[in-house]
Formats: structure tokens, C-alpha cells, sequence
């Protein structure tokens, strides 16, 4: 790999023309000191033995308004992700996208943050997961700040497929933040890949409408390997279409049929953007406490360098 690239340069086209990034999530803020040096320890190692482009950081909120049903897992409050990245991750020489949920933060706290600077950093600006979900600050706000603090960190946008298939406008919702400066989108996570291949075409066809060219759409892929963890991709909003979710239910093995289900998706994804001219990428998500599902997900990073060079 190059040595120290630059994320603007890499969501330019200059390095690699596809994405492929890693995302996890911070320890929890009541992990004791030992705990939490073997969770670096142990995140360092599979780090270590990735080719990624960057390395996503989640901030985590609890979203208690996002839906009445009770969260399959309790709520626990993580480190903040710039916090640490820069207190136990300085030894990552590569780009870092630090995810900002921007609800929790004041005005001035998120001033201050995208006018760090940094040809390494990038940041994902995140909404409210309601409307009616009390805020410190607006996502419109948040993009404001961005913009009149002339902010140098390149700036992503979330987008969810499912929205799309619902509602039939998220690829308005793309172009609004494209405009308000967004150079890269990052879904929630794909299970259903006909939503996903709604999305980028009419994306894709809007933006030529528009005589605008697209930014990657990075689709974030994830590892399911139990009951629960299904579960809880419900009540995030993630649709699991119902033959998968039968099979994942009975299967012997549904971490490896969950893997062998993300690859075809990939796979379906990624001829479908090379073939169309969208600029895409992937995300593999590991947001779990299960070694196996961490395994698996190290492994799917891997298999999908072999196509998305």
C-alpha cells in the first residue's frame, strides 16, 4: 500500500477507483483499563492484516425514539471515536472516517470538530434517527457549520435503501447532501440488494438529469450470525428479506450463510455499479461482540480485495 495516503485523494479516484472500508464501534466507557487494552490488543491484530482504504469509527446513540419495541441489546455509552482513535489507535497510518451523531453535540463542540485539520480524517455527519427526537443540533445545522467553518475534512453522508423503497425519494435526500457538501455516501447495512440497486440507478439517472456526477455510494455489508443479532437489525430499520431470514432462523451454520450471502451481494453490487458508471465501494461492518462473527467479517474484507481492486 501507499505509504500515509489521503482521503481526499482516495475518495478522488487517485489511488483506487473502489472503496473498500472497515467499520467498528469504540469500547464501551465502562470497560475497565485491563479490558480495554486487550480490545486494542486484539483490534490491532486484525487491523494489521487488512488492506482497507479507511478505517470507519461509529459514534453510537441510543435512538430510544427510533421505534417502541424494546432493543434487543442494551444501551451502553462508547468512548467517543475521535477520542479513540487519536488514544489508542495512533499507531493506524491510514485514513480514518470518524462518524459524528449530531444530535448529541452542541454547536460549538461540532464547530470545533470539523475544523480539525487533517489530510487523514473524514467524518459522517449523522442525523436523528426521528423527527421528533430532541437535539443539541440539526443535520441542515451541522452541514451549515461544515461549510462556513471551510472545513477540509472530507464529509460523508448515511443513506438507507430501505428509506427508498418505502418512501421513493432518498435519492432527493442524496442530492440535497451532495450539494451541502458530501463527497461519499455510506449506507446502513445491505440485505436486501434489489433496494440497494434502486437506489444507485436513481441516483445515478438523477444526477444526469442534473448534469451532476455521482459521489461513491459505499454499501456497508454486515455479519449475522444468530437470532438476536437479527433482531436487532430490525429494530435498526434493516430489512432482511423473509426467505433469508428463514434461512439464517434454521440454518446449522448461518455465519457462514450470512457470509456466503454478503458476497453475492457484493458480487450483484459491484457489476451492477462498474457496469453503470457508479462510483461505488464497500463497508464491512463489525460491530459485534462475537469472535465468530468478527472472524467472519475479517474474512470478508479480505475476499472482497480480490474484486474490488
Amino acid at each position: 500500500m501507499d505509504s500515509k495516503p489521503e482521503l481526499s485523494g482516495i475518495l478522488g479516484g487517485g489511488r483506487r477507483t473502489r472503496l473498500l472500508f472497515y467499520g467498528m464501534t469504540p469500547p464501551r466507557q465502562s470497560m475497565e483499563a485491563a479490558a480495554r487494552d486487550r480490545f486494542v490488543e486484539v483490534t490491532r491484530g486484525r487491523l494489521e492484516t487488512l488492506d482497507v482504504d479507511a478505517l470507519i469509527l461509529y459514534d453510537i446513540d441510543e435512538e430510544a425514539e427510533r421505534t417502541p419495541d424494546e432493543r434487543p441489546f442494551p444501551f451502553s455509552p462508547t468512548m467517543d471515536p475521535a477520542d479513540f482513535l487519536t488514544d489508542h489507535l495512533s499507531w493506524w497510518d491510514r485514513p480514518a472516517i470518524v462518524y459524528r451523531s449530531v444530535g448529541k453535540y452542541a454547536p460549538a463542540e461540532l464547530d470545533s470538530w470539523v475544523r480539525r485539520p487533517s489530510d487523514r480524517l473524514g467524518t459522517v455527519l449523522v442525523g436523528a434517527a426521528t423527527s421528533t427526537a430532541p437535539v443539541k443540533t440539526t443535520l441542515p445545522d451541522a452541514y451549515d457549520l461544515w461549510r462556513r467553518g471551510e472545513s477540509t475534512l472530507p464529509l460523508g453522508g448515511v443513506t438507507i435503501p430501505e428509506r427508498h423503497a418505502s418512501r421513493q425519494d432518498e435519492h432527493h435526500r442524496l442530492l440535497r447532501k451532495q450539494q451541502s457538501g458530501c463527497s461519499f455516501f455510506v449506507t446502513q447495512v445491505v440485505y436486501d440488494v434489489g433496494a440497494a440497486m434502486d437506489l444507485a440507478s436513481d441516483y445515478l439517472y438523477l444526477c444526469r438529469e442534473q448534469g451532476l456526477e455521482p459521489v461513491p455510494m459505499v454499501f456497508t455489508l454486515s455479519i449475522c450470525g444468530s437470532v438476536k443479532t437479527l433482531e436487532f437489525l430490525a429494530w435498526l430499520g434493516v430489512r432482511v428479506p423473509r426467505w433469508l431470514r428463514n434461512e439464517l432462523v434454521h440454518s446449522a451454520d448461518p455465519v457462514a450463510d450470512s457470509y456466503a450471502h454478503c458476497v453475492a451481494i457484493a458480487r450483484t453490487l459491484s457489476a451492477y455499479c462498474h457496469d453503470h458508471g457508479v462510483p461505488f465501494g464497500f463497508n464491512v461492518e463489525s460491530v459485534s461482540t462475537r469472535r465468530v462473527e468478527n472472524d467472519a467479517s475479517i474474512a470478508l474484507v479480505k475476499e472482497l480485495r480480490t474484486f474490488v481492486g
